[in-house]
């Protein structure tokens, strides 16, 4: 079984909600990001997205942008990428990685290489932001035939018949996007939120996770009241852009984060 479908699995068996936290690869140097790894499950982060760097982030706010920008400067690439997690793997074994990016690095790879090097390296699955379910089919393949999930995102203006769409072919968990706009603003309401999670979840057939606006633990836990789970990004982004804090300061500000997020979903 996938990683990610045994963790959410137990998780849903305990009653708890899955956190989910993001990170850029390479951000804001090379050597940061498996340590930063480590400090995000020491925290009590459920999965792991791991951000590729792109010179275009367009569905990125500012925070995550310089971030992709930072990474960028060390020349970090998707091959890079998955040689973090190769070695987040020797010491663990257990928390699922998604690598979280664009198009264009995949193609670029060529599908089925990507896919089987993904898999080697011990990556879980794969969301592409700007590729739309209908042009995702090939890629689809590829990575269902290496074991690999495909996450897709829902927004709030995605219509009922294409969530149905999305959720038919989305595996591992849907993560829905709370609000219009870039990651990192600060417009969620709880009950639109609550509302269109419900309406995903009479078509999907997997989890439902919620991202965007989620910055503390108010938040982690007014979303995690009506979803499977929360997706955290800009605000531990914000904590890795400290230029002047060394590795271990950030690491200890990155765990303190998650643990706060952590107890306020386990309080539900």
């Amino acid at each position: 079984m996938n990683r990610i479908n045994q963790v959410l699995s137990e998780l849903k068996s305990q009653g708890r909600k899955a956190l989910v936290t993001y990170i850029v690869c390479g951000d804001p140097r090379p050597e940061q990001t498996v340590q930063s790894m480590h400090a995000l499950v020491e925290g009590g982060a459920d999965i792991i997205e791991l951000g590729v760097p792109f010179s275009d982030p367009m569905a990125e706010g500012p925070v995550i942008q310089k971030a992709h920008e930072r990474a960028l400067e060390h020349g970090t690439s998707l091959k890079d990428a998955m040689a973090c997690v190769k070695q987040f793997r020797e010491q663990d074994a257990r928390t699922p990685v998604v690598l979280m990016g664009y198009a264009n690095p995949v193609e670029r790879f060529g599908y089925s290489a990507f896919a089987q090097a993904a898999k080697a390296a011990g990556v879980d699955a794969l969301l592409t932001v700007d590729l739309p379910p209908e042009e995702a089919l090939a890629l689809d393949q590829e990575l269902k035939a290496n074991e690999l999930e495909n996450i897709f995102l829902i927004a709030p203006t995605t219509a009922p018949a294409r969530t149905k769409e999305i959720c038919e072919l989305a595996s591992g968990f849907v993560y829905y996007v709370s609000f219009r706009g870039v990651t990192g603003a600060s417009q969620l309401d709880a009950d639109e939120v609550a509302e269109k999670v419900s309406q995903i979840r009479e078509v999907a057939h997997t989890p439902v996770l919620v991202g965007f606006g989620i910055k503390d633990a108010s938040s982690a836990k007014a979303v995690g009241a009506c979803s499977d789970g929360v997706v955290v990004g800009s605000a531990l982004v914000n904590i890795m852009a400290q230029a002047d804090a060394s590795a271990e300061q950030i690491n200890t500000q990155l765990k303190a984060l998650v643990q706060s997020l952590r107890t306020a979903l386990d309080e539900l």
